[in-house]
Formats: structure tokens, C-alpha cells, sequence
């Protein structure tokens, strides 16, 4: 009876009716957390996860087997060279979108004031126009008619009208220029992060200017610069308006390809295979270069 009598009395004191109070803050918490994700989780899964899944089961429906679209997609030499021409292009476009981002990013760092909301309002005016209204742009711009042309012959620096448009200079140039402020913000964000006083250290030092750049500022800009070349070259993996405007027969990107399959030759299994050939392929890019850099905080801290 006594032990009864202790066991009630220990489960009504205050030690346990002060944890009640802590299980309940805490179940309020993971509710109203499921309640505020809740409408992102259906939206991701109703607009990203069906429609993934649904071309999932669509690869696999070719009239000649299971993996017959993926096997014709590996073992067919245009495809593969289509594959190897794209992962060339957006490295490519990249690597020329950071080293032209490179000194602009620093020109700002030593803006202030109005220059630096004009200089910024420079930078991020053509990200409010369409993508396609800017390749047709281009298309006027680089025609054998156009300004650039006209220009390059009246003064004298050309003899006849240059070829830019449907080669791979033309597809560069339009891509490049969509992709620019991609790669530069991340890599003024980093720069933005550097301390002065340790560029002023390394100069009272003795180091030379070439010694602080390479081995004070470049290293501590190398987090903006990855995050902005991986960001450039994921995002040029998919182009397809500006490559299909610009480019010619040699310029075939995987979203051209898919396109083919879809419009012209009404093959969805064989389209559905290259776009998870293509999501395979990022994943295997992705990874390697988890490798060098961390891909998760390079991109999130920017």
C-alpha cells in the first residue's frame, strides 16, 4: 500500500508536471513546423516528384525492351557526341562567364553610393528581360547586315562581313551573356568578405602585389568563384532557346535533342532516357567536384 501510495505521489510531483509542459511546447513545434512545410511538400510533390516519376515509368516503355531507350542512347556515337559537345559548351561558358565576372566583381567592391546602385542596376537589368528576347537580339546584333558587322568593316578592321551567327562563336556570346550575372554576384558576395587589413598586412610585409593576389586574395575568393562556375556551368547544361537560335549543326545540345525526340520524331521513351542520361550526369558531375570543393556550403553561404 505504502509503495503504491509512493508511486501516485512520484508521478504527480512537480519534477514531472514541469516536464509536461516541455513535451507539449515541443510537439506544438514539430505541428506548426509539418504545418508551414506542409504546402511546399505537396506543391514539390505534385509538381516535381509525379511528373519525375511518371517520366521514370515512361524510359522504360520502349516497344523493344525495358532499357532499350537508354541502351540506344549509350550505344548510338551522335548521341554520346552530343552528350561530350554539351558538357564542353557550358564548361567552356563557364570558365569565360568567371574570368570576365572576375575584375567586374571587383569593380565594384570600390563603388559606393550611386555608381554602385548604377553599376548594380547595370548588372541585373537583363536578368528582367526574357532570355529569348535577348538571343533575338543578338540575332540582329551579329547578322551579316548588323551593327557589329557594319562597324567591323567601315573601320577598316575586317574586310568583308564575319560569320558570328549558327557557329559556335555565336552560341558563346549569347550564353555568356545570359549566364554572366550568375556567375558574378556569387563571386562579389565573396569578395565583399574579404578583409582589407589582411591585403595591407601582406603589403607591409614585403610580399609583392602578384604574392597578395595569389596567395591572400585568390584563396580567399576561390568559395565565390567555385559557386559561380558550378551555378554557370549546371545552368548551361540545359540551354536550349539560345543554342537552337545561335548555333548550327555542330552546336546540339541534350535539350535540343530531347526536343527532337518530342517534337519531330515522337519518341517519349527515348526523350524520357537522355533527360535521366542528363540527370545522371549532373549527379556524377556534381559528385566529382564534391570531391574538391563543398558543393553544399559553396553554394549556400553565397
Amino acid at each position: 500500500m505504502s509503495t503504491v501510495h509512493f508511486t501516485v505521489k512520484a508521478l504527480a510531483s512537480p519534477a514531472n508536471e514541469a516536464q509536461r509542459p516541455v513535451w507539449s511546447q515541443r510537439t506544438r513545434h514539430v505541428l506548426s513546423t509539418c504545418a508551414l512545410l506542409g504546402p511546399v511538400f505537396l506543391f514539390l510533390l505534385a509538381c516535381f516528384v509525379a511528373p519525375l516519376g511518371e517520366l521514370l515509368r515512361l524510359s522504360f516503355t520502349s516497344p523493344d525492351g525495358t532499357f532499350a531507350s537508354y541502351q540506344s542512347i549509350a550505344a548510338t556515337a551522335v548521341y554520346r557526341e552530343v552528350f561530350v559537345n554539351t558538357v564542353v559548351l557550358a564548361f567552356n561558358v563557364a570558365f569565360i562567364s568567371v574570368v570576365l565576372s572576375f575584375p567586374t566583381a571587383y569593380m565594384l567592391t570600390r563603388l559606393k553610393g550611386l555608381a554602385l546602385s548604377l553599376a548594380f542596376w547595370c548588372v541585373l537589368f537583363p536578368l528582367w528581360i526574357s532570355v529569348l528576347v535577348r538571343t533575338f537580339a543578338w540575332l540582329l546584333l551579329l547578322g551579316q547586315n548588323g551593327p557589329v558587322n557594319n562597324a567591323l568593316v567601315g573601320t577598316g578592321l575586317a574586310e568583308q562581313p564575319q560569320q558570328f551567327l549558327f557557329n559556335s562563336l555565336g552560341v558563346y556570346i549569347g550564353m555568356v551573356h545570359v549566364l554572366l550575372p550568375y556567375a558574378l554576384l556569387p563571386i562579389y558576395s565573396a569578395m565583399k568578405n574579404v578583409d582589407v587589413r589582411l591585403m595591407q598586412a601582406s603589403d607591409g610585409l614585403g610580399a609583392h602585389p602578384l604574392q597578395t593576389f595569389t596567395r591572400v586574395y585568390l584563396p580567399m575568393t576561390a568559395p565565390g568563384l567555385a559557386a559561380g562556375f558550378l551555378l554557370v556551368f549546371l545552368m548551361a547544361l540545359g540551354f536550349f532557346i539560345t543554342p537552337a537560335l545561335l548555333g548550327g549543326m555542330k552546336n546540339v545540345t541534350i535539350a535540343m535533342l530531347i526536343d527532337v525526340f518530342v517534337q519531330e520524331q515522337l519518341v517519349w521513351p527515348l526523350a524520357a532516357a537522355a533527360a535521366f542520361w542528363m540527370l545522371a550526369l549532373v549527379l556524377f558531375l556534381v559528385g566529382l567536384a564534391s570531391r574538391f570543393v563543398n558543393v553544399t556550403s559553396t553554394v549556400a553561404a553565397r
